[in-house]
């Protein structure tokens, strides 16, 4: 694989490089640079891992919100049923009186 790479210096930088074999220098370098780009990218991936925990702790709590508003819908529900078939009966009865008072009327017309 050839990669061309391209660095600007300053020139005072560049003309005591000039004397020295660039290439023995970029050798010498290269286990410290790699070792400065593990190191970089252990910290970014330690950031990233922070963060997803703390995203990871939000929805945890977004999902017991949620639990805590299902199971308050399933009480609701169950008493709403509950009122549901109370009313129903209670319109039954009603029923039945009025259909009495109906008859009882015709009877007396």
């Amino acid at each position: 694989m050839n990669m061309k790479v391209e660095l600007i210096l300053p020139r005072e930088r560049f003309r005591s490089l000039r004397r020295r074999n660039v290439k023995v220098l970029i050798e010498e370098s290269l286990p410290r640079v790699e070792d400065t780009l593990r190191a970089e990218r252990e910290e970014a991936l330690l950031e990233r891992i922070a963060k997803l925990e703390e995203k990871l702790h939000e929805m945890e709590g977004e999902i017991e919100e949620l639990r805590e508003f299902y199971e308050k819908a399933l009480r609701d529900k169950e008493r709403m049923m509950a009122e549901r078939d109370r009313l129903r009966v209670e319109n039954a009865e009603l029923r039945k009186r009025v259909e009495e008072k109906r008859r009882e009327l015709e009877k007396v017309h």
